[in-house]
């Protein structure tokens, strides 16, 4: 998904992302039940804005989205240039009890100008 600004830093210096990504839900048969969504800081500006994801991850091609486990491992990547990583936490987001009990519906934001 593209990002609303470019907020990188120039090459050679250290770039900070914060990502809050939740995950997709399947329903038992395997299809979608909620789909991924993702909002990232990227050195401290906000560049994606709780945006929903329409599949995996994929180069140059859009992929639908196949059932698979709740929890996966988390992969980075680099783009064929000199990478390294630091300081990488992960902390999973529990809903508060409170919320579990409350059937929420998705919605599509609408405005209207």
């Amino acid at each position: 998904h593209p990002p609303r600004v470019n907020a990188t830093l120039p090459p050679g210096e250290w770039q900070s992302y914060d990502i809050v990504f939740h995950a997709p839900r399947f329903k038992k048969d395997g299809s979608i039940r909620r789909p991924a969504r993702v909002t990232v800081f990227l050195n401290g500006v906000l560049v994606q804005d709780n945006v929903t994801l329409t599949g995996p991850t994929s180069w140059m091609m859009q992929k639908p989205y196949e059932g698979h486990a709740a929890k996966l491992p988390i992969k980075l990547q680099d783009h064929d240039s000199p990478v390294r990583f630091r300081n990488i936490w992960v902390r999973p987001l529990e809903t508060p009890a409170h919320l579990k009990k409350i059937k929420m519906k998705q919605r599509e934001a609408r405005v209207q100008l």
